[in-house]
């Protein structure tokens, strides 16, 4: 069996304050965006790893759009809360390509209308069902971007759904390798509240209309939005990243996450070589 329960928004300062804490506001009166999104647990397969392959797909009301795990600077990452679950170890959420969208002059990367998100489980007990109870905090943005809360809920495995969370893994972007991308070289440079980070990658034109995001992996370090400029088969991107101590700091170049975005192609690079 599996349901998705009822979605309900919570204001904006609540949830600044709960977020962190993976809470809930009390039950509040009907709200004109009660209906703006609905989830489900879609039951997937075992995969070759024993892990087991599941989705969550979200449907947004018309015209609404939610956001990628890098969101942009007016945008808000969603969190995922499996506490209340039984027999999973962990879950790797598996990201779509995701679109850009531009609104009142700011930036921000997400998804329209619906999206699955495949998520791989990794069970406690190998062959012990999973009993998936779990709080997503995402935001939704139409004319106004606000946040919202949902409950889901599943028993798995069940009677799978493999279509739409094949469809979702096969439209992650490519790999560094699959596209073709060369040695990929970083830069850093200390600034007052931080470090520059120049990235040079070595790849062919993807499209018209390309952007860099930089990811690090503390979530807790701001990344400003970048600068691109290609030159033949050559992009070159530029971000400064502010820690909180807002300071320098040194860069695990390692471990940064660059994903290079188009209007149909995206590009998934893991690290990068510091000069």
């Amino acid at each position: 069996m599996y349901y998705a329960m009822n979605t309900r928004f919570l204001h904006a300062a609540a949830l600044s304050g709960m977020g962190a804490l993976g809470l809930s506001g009390p039950s509040m009166a009907q709200s004109p965006f009660d209906d703006v999104v609905t989830a489900e647990i879609l039951p997937g397969w075992e995969t070759s790893e024993g892990t087991h392959m599941a989705g969550l797909r979200l449907v947004l009301a018309d015209g609404w759009k939610t956001y990628w795990r890098a969101p942009g600077a007016a945008g808000i990452p969603p969190q995922f809360d499996w506490t209340g679950s039984a027999n999973i170890q962990g879950v790797a959420v598996h990201w779509p390509r995701p679109e850009v969208f531009y609104q009142n002059g700011m930036r921000s990367i997400g998804y329209a209308n619906e999206v699955v998100l495949p998520l791989e489980i990794t069970r406690t007990e190998t062959d012990a069902e999973i009993t998936m109870n779990a709080l997503v905090n995402l935001g939704v943005c139409l004319d106004v971007c606000v946040p919202a809360s949902v409950q889901i809920t599943a028993e798995l495995p069940a009677k799978p759904q493999t279509a739409p969370i094949q469809a979702a893994l096969d439209a992650r972007p490519q790999t560094a390798a699959l596209a073709g991308v060369g040695d990929v070289t970083c830069t850093v440079e200390a600034i007052d509240d931080g470090m520059r980070l120049t990235t040079s990658i070595p790849v062919s034109q993807i499209g018209s209309s390309e952007i860099v995001v930089v990811e690090t992996a503390d979530p807790t370090i701001w990344v400003a939005e970048t600068t691109v400029v290609r030159s033949g088969l050559s992009l070159t991107a530029v971000t400064d990243l502010v820690p909180e101590a807002a300071q320098p700091f040194e860069v695990d170049a390692e471990t940064l996450r660059i994903t290079v975005l188009a209007q149909d192609q995206a590009i998934d690079i893991t690290g990068c070589a510091l000069n």
